[in-house]
């Protein structure tokens, strides 16, 4: 089982809607699960999702850590438009491998494999944190946080931001990272050499160089300083790499 909650945004204004506020186009029935994400009007980052389209909804996968902040967020935007938003009794299954009837793909990445919404069945004991962490991919409330950036953290790879879409919330910051800067910090894979806990600071020749996030085994995802990262890295006790 996925720890996300399912929510239902209904009414006959919820395209228009939900397209003036996220990075994402809204898909079309049919068109299979879309990523994006809500920011605040400085570009940082409030929530990720997962959108699918249907006849007369459009469900949005979220993560349980960032629900709350969503829904708050969704209903102070609706002001008078025809929508509705309600949280589901949907359940999300999820694998790799075959993908039973009715999945969906996971468009962030092939390794995340598929989506199934209804369906209490287990995920197969998937350890899905060691996948993010080979595919660098973004956890809500681990590395995705209030304070980020979402093209520091891989959303143009992971297709949850589109450049050619008309203005939503964030956008203009967000337009300007992506074409009048060089980003000088980021989300990167990395060997360890030795124990390190996630949230510990890393350090390159005693200076400040970024963070730990995931652990899995002898590799990790961390938040880095790019300007620092060509030397010696350290996270408590552990050596730190570059993996990618």
């Amino acid at each position: 089982m996925s720890d996300t909650i399912v929510l239902a945004v209904t009414g006959s204004d919820r395209v228009r809607f939900l397209d003036n506020l996220v990075t994402n186009d809204v898909p079309a029935p049919g068109a299979g699960l879309r990523y994006a994400a809500l920011l605040t009007p400085q570009g940082k980052y409030l929530a990720d999702f997962l959108m699918l389209g249907q006849a007369d909804r459009i469900l949005i996968d979220v993560p349980t850590a960032v629900a709350p902040v969503l829904m708050q967020r969704l209903s102070m935007y609706k002001l008078r438009a025809d929508v509705g938003i309600e949280e589901t009794a949907l359940s999300v299954r999820r694998g790799t491998g075959p993908a039973p009837d009715g999945a969906y793909a996971d468009p962030r990445d092939p390794a995340l494999g598929w989506r199934l919404y209804g369906d209490d069945g287990d995920d197969g004991g998937i350890d899905w944190n060691a996948v993010r962490v080979a595919n660098t991919i973004p956890e809500a409330g681990v590395e995705l946080t209030a304070d980020s950036y979402i093209l520091e953290m891989g959303f143009e790879r992971l297709g949850g931001v589109d450049f050619r879409k008309g203005c939503y919330v964030g956008q203009e910051v967000t337009a300007r990272m992506k074409h009048k800067t060089e980003l000088r910090k980021g989300l990167r894979r990395v060997r360890l050499e030795g124990p390190a806990e996630t949230g510990t600071e890393i350090t390159a020749d005693g200076k400040p160089a970024g963070t730990l996030h995931t652990v899995a085994g002898p590799h990790a995802l961390a938040y880095l300083r790019f300007d620092r990262t060509g030397g010696a890295m350290s996270a408590g006790g552990a050596a730190v790499a570059l993996d990618d």
